[in-house]
């Protein structure tokens, strides 16, 4: 009896032995790996940089941000490299008016090469990145304001950078791209921020959706909302009520058989009357 019971714990510290393994061999899997090690390189990163001055933090997030646009740039650049060859180059001393000269130039900005996107990009987003820290870490919030005036920032260096600037009145074209950034990152900005609030719930209606769900007749609720039937309505409803709201009659039927069964809504029907 005892050679077998040795033998029964032999066997299980076997399989013990293998499960191991088998799970070690799924968390030694390099992609699991990769994935764990940048999730605990870029916590170790974040928690180091909120130590530092604002500076430090300030320089360390535009050339970040840099180089992530730099990359996102000359990958750009490499689409549009022939797309920059069919612009037409005039002549030194060619007898264009200054705004066709800008326009050619802005064609040509945007339609770079790779090295020439790189920079345009590698600007935009650190200069971007670095205003937002900073008015992040002043201001203690990152709201539309600070959002708007990141872009204005960034899309006056993009403009005077790039080149798209060009024309007699460089100044005032790049206070106009600045602006026209600024708008389209606040209104990107406020649609982030209304499809990232959760939905409020109406506390008024808690009792109503809840019967209409258990009845599979949730696609109701907004009838009972135009009507203005609210939970504290539920006891008084009638055919009449329900059908004013353009409730068909067969869900009319099993909404008020569920009121006159509940006996929580039979109590308030009591104390109505």
């Amino acid at each position: 009896m005892g050679e077998q019971a040795k033998q029964g714990a032999a066997a299980m510290a076997d399989i013990t032995k293998k499960l191991n393994m088998m799970i070690m061999g799924e968390s030694q899997n390099p992609i699991t790996q990769l994935q764990t090690k940048y999730k605990e390189l870029e916590s170790g990163f974040k928690s180091w940089l909120a130590q530092q001055s604002l500076p430090v933090e300030a320089a360390v997030v535009t050339f970040t941000s840099a180089a992530q646009g730099a990359a996102i740039g000359g990958f750009m650049g490499t689409l549009t490299n022939d797309a920059s060859s069919a612009f037409p180059t005039p002549p030194p001393n060619a007898p264009l008016n200054p705004q066709a000269m800008a326009s050619i130039q802005q064609a040509q900005a945007l339609a770079g090469g790779p090295l020439i996107q790189a920079r345009n990009f590698a600007v935009m987003t650190g200069v971007n990145a670095g205003i937002t820290c900073v008015l992040k870490r002043v201001r203690g919030k990152e709201d539309v304001q600070s959002s708007m005036a990141a872009a204005f920032g960034s899309g006056v260096m993009f403009s005077l950078v790039s080149g798209m600037g060009g024309g007699p009145n460089q100044a005032g074209s790049a206070v106009t791209s600045g602006l026209f950034f600024a708008l389209i990152q606040g209104g990107l900005f406020k649609v982030g921020e209304k499809f990232s609030k959760p939905p409020v719930e109406d506390v008024l209606y808690n009792k109503t959706r809840s019967m209409l769900s258990s009845l599979g007749l949730q696609n109701y609720e907004k009838n009972f909302k135009k009507g203005l039937l609210t939970d504290n309505t539920l006891p008084l409803l009638n055919d009449s009520a329900l059908r004013d709201v353009r409730i068909p009659p067969g869900p009319r039927l099993l909404i008020l058989d569920r009121i006159q069964r509940d006996p929580d809504f039979k109590e308030t029907r009591g104390a109505f009357r």
